[in-house]
């Protein structure tokens, strides 16, 4: 059974560097696996602590829940993590949909290095599982990128490649132990 796999952007615009990357980690591994790009980022509320969050939070929420793993890409707006990113993280802080599922995170921006580190701590608190050698920062993404939108540097394509085929093989992994256990 092919795994599902979760694609956030971190970016609202549609012609980002970070669907661009997105983009080119799917291309890697679609045959192998199935893949839900969430696009509803800007349409969550801000987040509260209500118990009774609205439906979009809860699509998200059952979104997560339901896929084997998540990869996540995303700029760095102002020395940080875009507000509306970190937001849909906080809705799941206390839900819980993000504990040991594996998460690669990639953050690709002119630095970016200081929302990289932000985001793993944030995925650490959320107890999302990072699998080894599944985050990459790619700084001056643009420089790697064509006229077209496209990653077209070849370092970059197999730093995302590796890190697409990292997160892929953990999932399956980790499906080849349950099913050994639950044979037991």
């Amino acid at each position: 059974m092919k795994p599902t796999i979760l694609t956030i952007s971190g970016s609202l615009r549609a012609n980002s560097s970070n669907n661009a990357v997105i983009k080119a980690a799917v291309d890697f591994i679609k045959d192998r696996a199935n893949i839900i790009a969430y696009e509803g980022l800007g349409s969550l509320p801000h987040f509260d602590d209500n118990p009774m969050p609205q439906k979009e939070v809860m699509a998200f929420r059952d979104l997560i829940g339901n896929v084997d793993a998540v990869l996540i890409c995303s700029p760095e707006y102002a020395f940080g993590v875009p507000g509306s990113l970190k937001n849909a993280l906080d809705w799941t802080v206390s839900s819980g949909e993000f504990m040991n599922k594996p998460v690669a995170l990639i953050t690709a921006a002119t630095g970016g290095d200081k929302a990289h580190a932000s985001l793993l701590l944030t995925l650490r608190v959320i107890s999302s599982v990072l699998p080894d050698d599944c985050g990459l920062l790619l700084p001056y993404i643009r420089s790697k990128m064509n006229d077209k939108g496209e990653v077209t540097d070849p370092v970059t394509l197999a730093q995302i490649k590796q890190i697409a085929e990292n997160l892929l093989q953990s999932v399956i992994t980790t499906q080849a132990e349950l099913e050994v256990e639950g044979d037991d």
